[in-house]
């Protein structure tokens, strides 16, 4: 759908602005809790919660009031000086996660820089690697954000072409094969990285126990444990954290999208204290990381989260809205997968794309995005009720109806 009064913008955005997005043919001009209202006025059920940034809904009245009050006072110091904001932030995650040290950034891919430079010195100077030997193992099918470190270590071919030649040091396994990761252990190992689900790579869940067994492998074996929770974390699944569920405490965890409450980048790398300690005054750094607007909107975010037990409702909710999708019956659907508010359901590839279903499912009024392995995800704001995921599952009923009926227009 090309909203009337919206040709003109995405012209210029398409014509300006750099293609390494190709979004939904729709402008959008506002939005409030779980709905997002094009510059037509025409409102969507948002299922995608700008994959997991908007968890508390969108223009939440208390999170936007700690912006605004905060950006009054005091917007950046740099942390050349200390600012009031961030202890309290500090405290609450440590409260909340049982987090021993706390690196402030801005992007989750920044954390994920973070937590490699970490795990690399301790590999030095705690496990005894070589200088410039230490590696990491990372899983096939990851998404740890898009810097060129990150997508050094990617499986997917696109996003790699053309970017190389890329950093040594990284050793892939099979997503959710705990005897591949032990494996691929050697004495230069310094840790293993693992998204607890994996979202881009198609609302992958390991079997039941995979966490588990990584985390005693890595125990035994003297290697970090880190979970990427950028897109799992803070109540997506039914838990603070994801890697709850199976009970595993990581040795550093990477936190960022909903901590800033849909209203700034916010990330932070969680760590023990024995991995942490590593740094050193001007060995790492970021100028807007910790800085007070940052540190008053996730404080309000975490509030939010608590208080409005978002992550139980994301429990009920979520159990919700995967029973309503397990219990579509299309032909085109090939498996449903996931766990909270964090779903996807994978489309044959043979009757039509995912991208196609997308496409009508904006035309019906509901806004998501496909993703890899031909798979449309949902992942809505924890605010969600119901009645909402009933209305936004008939209306992917009808479409996947439409898609079965008319397979060479999908």
């Amino acid at each position: 759908m090309i909203a009337r009064n919206s040709i003109n913008l995405d012209e210029s955005e398409w014509r300006l602005g750099a293609h390494n997005y190709k979004p939904l043919d729709v402008v959008l001009s506002r939005g409030r809790g779980v709905w997002v209202w094009d510059v037509d006025g025409n409102r969507y059920l948002d299922c995608l919660s700008a994959y997991s940034a908007v968890n508390q809904g969108h223009c939440h009245p208390k999170i936007l009031a700690a912006l605004v009050e905060q950006a009054g006072r005091l917007t950046i110091t740099s942390r050349a000086f200390r600012n009031d904001k961030l202890a309290l932030f500090y405290e609450k995650l440590a409260g909340l996660t049982g987090a021993h040290k706390i690196l402030p950034m801005n992007s989750g891919a920044e954390a994920v820089e973070s937590a490699i430079k970490a795990v690399r010195k301790w590999g030095y100077e705690v496990r005894g690697v070589p200088e410039d030997e230490a590696e990491i193992i990372v899983c096939a099918d990851n998404f740890h954000g898009r810097t060129i470190a990150i997508v050094g270590f990617s499986s997917i071919a696109q996003y790699r072409d053309g970017f190389g030649p890329f950093l040594p040091g990284f050793k892939l396994v099979p997503f959710g094969d705990a005897s591949a990761l032990a494996a691929a252990i050697t004495p230069n190992t310094a840790a293993f990285l693992v998204e607890p689900i994996q979202g881009e790579g198609g609302i992958n869940v390991p079997p039941p126990g995979y966490l588990a067994e990584v985390a005693r492998i890595c125990r035994t074996k003297n290697v970090l444990l880190l979970c990427d929770e950028i897109q799992s974390g803070l109540g997506r699944t039914g838990r603070l954290l994801a890697c709850e569920h199976e009970g595993v405490v990581p040795d550093g965890v990477m936190l960022g999208k909903a901590l800033g409450g849909g209203l700034l980048p916010v990330s932070l790398f969680l760590a023990r204290r024995e991995l942490m300690q590593v740094f050193a005054p001007g060995d790492h750094g970021s100028t807007f990381g910790g800085n007070p607007v940052a540190a008053a909107v996730g404080l309000a975010a975490l509030d939010t989260l608590v208080d409005e037990r978002l992550v139980e409702r994301a429990a009920t909710s979520g159990a919700h809205l995967l029973d309503r999708l397990a219990a579509i019956r299309n032909p085109i659907v090939r498996e449903v997968r996931g766990r909270g508010l964090f779903a996807g359901v994978e489309i044959d590839r043979d009757v039509a794309s995912a991208g196609s279903v997308v496409r009508r499912l904006l035309q019906a009024g509901v806004l998501t995005k496909d993703t890899h392995r031909n798979t449309i995800r949902f992942a809505p704001p924890l605010i969600i009720d119901e009645h909402q995921i009933d209305w936004a599952v008939d209306r992917l009923t009808e479409v996947l109806e439409q898609a079965a009926a008319s397979p060479a227009e999908a």
